[in-house]
């Protein structure tokens, strides 16, 4: 339990840890209320310009209404979010021939994407010339490019789906699908466009390098190393390289697992993990499957993998900080050893661990860790009533750290910060569970999963932003934990 003072030592530490030497991102905020989380950002000009996974991007300085620097922790530790290896959109420029440019910039002009422009190309494409068939799938293509630079993967999914309409049997379009497809987590989707890709282009490396992907989503580590292998040999790639590397480390050590399977999950786990320990697992993960099910009204479409380790396997494989008891990033990874069934913390721990499964895939990984963790306590059983008194007077002396800060990666948190945004999260989502029902956490996590920046979601489904649920949140803990 946490003592007052306890807590504000905690909520010093993490000021320090937004300020220290770790590698910190900046927030755009753009005046509609959109946020877009960068790498860096800076005023250059007219433009701000910012830096992505993608590359560089930039914005009209017109439609933003200021940066917060350093305001979202990035993963700097080798092992932060294990399996989270960055993927860029590919190289591959769709079809050749004409000023693909010049439409590019008509397309997309002053932060906004230009439909009638696009329009005036679908017109011109019925036709039926090859060149005005190229126009209009590449207006459709820089569209899609713009939406996802902004996280937008549901309507660059439509766009880039509408481009090949027009050009069908392009790879770099069917690669463009196929990426947007791996970024929803739908790895058999991507991998249905990355064949298609694969027999116009068999060479191109992207293909191969996109491929891997899909296949280490879908927990095939052979299939994942056989495609990143060969997309080396084809070019050097860093992104590959990093991948290729977990992915061995990987099946290195389980390749002397042995398996099981269920309805909903394909299990692994040491020999020093007993058969019956791995049924009991399956079991557990099932009866939490079916309700969690039914409170997001959602159901993943492919199977989960989970993997039990020894606990040295996996301290070695996750570099996850000492605090970290078990792991999801796309496969559940916990360690198992001593351990002969599934008692009641166990069983907490699973159900914890899976629900973050679910709102990766609802929210097609868009959810921010507040929301990731809050959700999957409140699911588990917590509730704030230890933490309460603490959370309420800390805010009501205005030393509570914004909620934007708990939206980044927390891998790099010592133990006590990570226990202080543990505790936030958990208390603003018992306040939106409590105030109107898992309904409004459904509908914020389908906006989210749209591609809506999360304070968006809130304000379009509670009318409030991140001020506001701080506030109610901390009213709420008086209201209902108070002494």
């Amino acid at each position: 339990m946490f003592s007052i003072d306890r807590i504000r030592v905690v909520l010093l530490g993490f000021t320090l840890l937004s300020m220290g030497g770790r590698a910190a991102g900046d927030t755009i905020v753009l005046k509609n209320g959109r946020r877009i989380i960068a790498l860096s950002a800076v005023e250059e000009g007219d433009k701000v310009k910012y830096l992505t996974s993608a590359g560089e991007l930039s914005l009209p300085k017109s439609i933003v209404d200021h940066i917060e620097k350093g305001a979202v922790p990035m993963a700097g530790s080798p092992g932060a979010d294990a399996a989270n290896l960055a993927i860029a959109p590919p190289s591959a420029q769709p079809i050749g021939g004409g000023d693909s440019h010049a439409i590019e910039r008509a397309a997309v002009h002053d932060g906004a994407i230009d439909r009638p422009y696009i329009a005036k190309l679908e017109g011109e494409a019925r036709a039926g010339t090859k060149q005005a068939n190229f126009n209009a799938a590449m207006g459709h293509h820089a569209a899609a490019s713009f939406e996802i630079s902004h996280g937008d993967m549901e309507h660059a999914l439509t766009d880039e789906r509408t481009a090949l309409i027009y050009a069908p049997e392009e790879p770099g379009l069917l690669m463009n699908v196929a990426y947007v497809h791996l970024r929803r987590s739908e790895y058999k989707q991507s991998l249905d466009y990355l064949e298609r890709a694969r027999r116009v282009a068999p060479d191109n490396p992207d293909v191969s390098k996109l491929a891997g992907w899909a296949y280490y989503g879908l927990n095939k580590l052979d299939q994942a190393v056989a495609e990143w292998k060969k997309a080396l040999a084809l070019r050097p790639d860093a992104e590959v390289q990093a991948a290729l590397e977990k992915a061995q480390r990987d099946k290195k050590e389980e390749e002397n697992y042995k398996e099981n399977e269920s309805s909903h999950f394909a299990l692994r786990y040491s020999g020093a993990a007993a058969p019956a320990l791995a049924r009991d697992v399956l079991r557990t993960l099932e009866m939490h499957f079916s309700a969690i099910e039914s409170e997001l009204n959602y159901s993943p479409p492919d199977s989960i993998a989970v993997i039990l380790y020894t606990q040295e396997a996996f301290a070695d494989i996750t570099k996850a900080p000492g605090w970290v008891g078990a792991l999801n990033d796309g496969r559940i990874r916990m360690p198992m050893q001593g351990l002969t069934g599934v008692d009641q913390e166990l069983s907490r721990v699973l159900k914890h661990e899976l629900t973050h499964s679910f709102v990766q895939q609802k929210t097609h990984g868009h959810a921010p860790t507040w929301v990731q963790e809050g959700l999957a306590q409140w699911m588990e059983g917590q509730r704030s009533g230890e933490n309460a008194t603490a959370l309420a007077q800390i805010y009501s002396q205005g030393h509570a750290a914004p909620l934007g800060r708990l939206e980044g990666s927390w891998m790099g948190m010592g133990g006590d910060t990570a226990r202080y945004a543990y505790a936030w999260a958990l208390a603003n989502t018992e306040y939106i569970v409590q105030a109107n029902g898992m309904g409004d956490v459904e509908r914020i996590l389908d906006r989210i999963g749209s591609g809506m920046a999360t304070e968006a979601a809130l304000r379009e489904v509670l009318h409030s932003d991140y001020n506001d649920v701080m506030q109610s949140t901390a009213e709420y803990l008086r209201k209902t934990y108070g002494r």
